[in-house]
């Protein structure tokens, strides 16, 4: 790996990467607008501008070269010595905020970019306290670019990162550069709205107020937001997200930065589809049926009940009369903790991966591009753990089958008693298992609305949306990814990996560390992840 000196300072850096990108990721605050290391390389905002030694051309001596040079058009070399801290660097800064500023409308105060503006934040640190402008700015008018994105195009700094994504990983292009000089705008063709289905990212590279989203205008202050890292829950990619909450409620989610994954970036559906999460329909408390009445347990009775139901059918019926649909919109650790209780009941149930819901095809990005050249894919199985699901199954031992068989051996009577779980945002029960599951003489459900199965059900569970809850994912790929809770379960409900931990015979708090941690003795995979120092668990 090379080595090369900023602000005489030694640092190793990656092979191949420009030095802005080494310096960012050795610590260096480098401003910059137009860089962005998922995007080409433009050099055009002139703000990440560097010295750097270079020999004399006469003499051969290693000096300051007279010229300030683009660190982000400028590959790293070992030996290579540069500085940001020097004095012509500082001005050229200071010059270019002040250009950037020119036509720039003092609207912080209104703007939903505050709190986390690099313009906001470049001109208190490297720009000038006020400004020298005494002509009339150029006033630029908002427009409605798409079905949800806004652009203020008297805030651009025409850093053209928006046009580079349309261009390079959309493959969309509805977005342009048009006239020139001061009058450079961003615009969309005539007749062709930003309505990609990556168009979001457009928001979240622009570097200021100047792209907005429809759906999060003037809704939170960002500096009220609380942050946690997540994975998207909408298909079987598994981007790294952010969840942005405050009050219990989720406004908005962002990508994460995740290499091989989604890289920088994630899908208009996965972005939006969280709405689901406070639906006032959803189920909150645990519902049992005696006869024809129905009562609300209570949480902490709620595992001897169950064992109890199971334990007094198994009795009567045999282990064998069990079948458990575990979902793939489950935690891996809570499918594990369900298996195991199932198997502690029933050794002999029937143990099958839940419902995956499949639209259409995979769609690659560049809109065009071959599968393995695709800079990203929305995948078509919409759910985020079917692999993480059927590796637990297989691990629990005992007869696993596919959600198609289970339907259909429910449909000829195999299974006397039922545990299902959903978790689905959308409508999914298929005919022929709602009518099994009401032959059933126990029935278990645990989803996240109502539908067939709950009306049937001798005991429903609410279940947890992915942001209620912490564990891990098993992409598409097989990489295990992990992510923790963003809010609570909404007024009486209860995290499905509490009461799944309490039945499979664990007292104490449940976290998802402390259950993979159990997993890992049997599933070697989930090592890496767990915590390195264990924590005591204690099982009744």
């Amino acid at each position: 790996m090379p080595k090369i000196t900023v602000d005489n300072k030694e640092i190793e850096c990656r092979d191949g990467i420009p030095v802005i990108q080494a310096a960012l990721e050795a610590g260096w605050d480098v401003p910059h607008y137009c860089y962005h290391p998922g995007l080409s390389i433009v050099a055009s905002c002139r703000l990440c501008l560097m010295e750097m030694q270079m020999p004399h051309p006469k003499t051969g001596e290693m000096g300051w070269a007279p010229k300030l040079f683009p660190s982000c058009q400028t590959p790293v070399k070992d030996g290579m010595i540069v500085r940001f801290d020097s004095e012509k660097v500082q001005a050229n800064q200071a010059s270019c905020m002040e250009y950037f500023l020119i036509d720039h409308p003092l609207d912080c105060p209104v703007c939903d970019q505050a709190g986390e503006c690099h313009l906001q934040d470049y001109s208190y640190k490297f720009g000038h306290a006020e400004s020298r402008m005494v002509e009339s700015k150029i006033v630029n008018p908002k427009k409605d670019i798409g079905p949800r994105t806004l652009l203020y195009q008297d805030r651009c700094v025409t850093c053209s990162r928006c046009v580079r994504f349309a261009d390079e990983v959309s493959g969309t292009g509805e977005l342009c550069l048009v006239n020139r000089g001061s009058r450079t705008e961003i615009d969309v063709f005539p007749g062709v709205p930003l309505d990609n289905a990556l168009q979001g990212n457009v928001v979240d590279i622009c570097p200021v107020g100047c792209l907005l989203d429809k759906d999060f205008l003037f809704k939170q202050r960002v500096w009220f937001l609380k942050r946690a890292d997540s994975i998207c829950a909408g298909c079987s990619t598994g981007c790294a997200i952010r969840v942005d909450q405050n009050e219990e409620v989720v406004h908005r989610l962002k990508p994460r930065y995740n290499p091989g994954v989604n890289d920088w970036w994630m899908c208009d559906e996965g972005r939006f589809g969280f709405k689901y999460v406070h639906d006032k329909k959803r189920i909150v408390k645990p519902m049992l049926r005696r006869g024809k009445e129905h009562e609300t347990p209570v949480w902490d009775a709620l595992s001897d009940i169950v064992e109890y139901r199971f334990e007094q059918h198994v009795a009567k019926h045999g282990a064998a009369s069990v079948g458990v649909v575990l979902s793939p919109m489950m935690s891996c650790e809570e499918a594990w903790l369900l298996a195991k209780f199932i198997r502690k009941i029933a050794p002999e149930s029937t143990v099958a991966t839940g419902f995956v819901p499949v639209e259409g095809d995979d769609q690659s990005f560049p809109v065009g591009c071959k599968p393995d050249e695709a800079k990203f894919t929305i995948r078509k199985e919409k759910c985020p753990n079917r692999l993480g699901v059927e590796m637990i199954s297989r691990q629990a031992g005992g007869e696993i089958c596919d959600f198609d068989t289970f339907v259909k051996k429910a449909g000829e009577g195999a299974f006397s008693a039922m545990w299902i779980v959903g978790g689905y945002p959308n409508p999914w029960v298929p005919k022929p298992l709602a009518t099994a599951a009401a032959k059933a003489e126990l029935l278990v459900v645990q989803d996240i609305f109502e539908n067939a199965l709950t009306a049937e059900a001798e005991l429903v569970l609410p279940a947890c949306a992915w942001v209620e809850r912490d564990g891990c994912f098993v992409n598409h790929a097989g990489v295990i990814q992990p992510f923790e809770r963003a809010v609570v379960p909404q007024e009486g409900g209860r995290r499905d990996g509490q009461y799944l931990f309490e039945m499979a015979g664990y007292t104490g708090l449940f976290t998802a560390d402390r259950v993979r941690e159990m997993m890992a003795e049997d599933l070697s995979q989930f090592a890496e992840i767990a915590e390195l120092v264990p924590v005591p668990v204690h099982q009744h």
